[in-house]
Formats: structure tokens, sequence, C-alpha cells
């Protein structure tokens, strides 16, 4: 496969992330976007690392994001726990209601 297929793919990915996040008001469907727009992301350090060099470069920092993403997801999962134990709902919008 040539390196503009898996750009291709990674575009769609990032865009259907990049829509979820502007279209959804649910704190969950909100982490499914980040996570796309992170594997998008790591599809892309994999295909350049392949084709400019085959130095594992890029699977590395792939692998660096990929703990990132999970550590995060385990925060925010957290926190919108909390927010339906105070509010009964995870929708990003009854945050405010935290403040106080």
């Amino acid at each position: 496969m040539s390196l503009d297929k898996f750009l291709v793919v990674s575009a769609a990915l990032f865009c259907c992330g990049l829509y979820t996040i502007m279209t959804r008001r649910n704190g969950v469907a909100l982490l499914m976007g980040v996570e796309l727009i992170l594997n998008a992301a790591n599809i892309n350090f994999v295909a350049f690392s392949h084709y400019l060099g085959k130095v594992m470069g890029g699977q590395i920092f792939a692998v660096f994001v990929i703990v990132i993403a999970a550590a995060e997801a385990a925060v925010a999962l957290s926190i919108f726990l909390r927010l339906f134990a105070t509010a009964g709902s995870v929708e990003v919008d009854t945050a405010d209601s935290l403040k106080n």
C-alpha cells in the first residue's frame, strides 16, 4: 500500500473525530472523538516512519500516545462518573454545576 492511502484513512478518522467533538454534548462521546483524533495521528506517525526510513521512531511515539490516551480516558471517565453522581447526567453543559 502507498503512503497516500494511509493518509486518506488518517484524514477520514480525523474528520470523524472532529465531527464527533463538534456535534456531541455527551462526555463519553467527546472522549470517543478525542480517541479517533489520536488514532489518526498514530496512523500518520507509523506510516511516515515506515515510508521515510524504516526507523522505529514513529512506532515508539505511537505507543507513548496510546499510553497517554489510556491515562486520559481513565481520568476523564472518573470525572464523568462524579458528574453523573452529582448532576445525574454526563452532558458537558451540566458541568457548570460542579463549580458551586
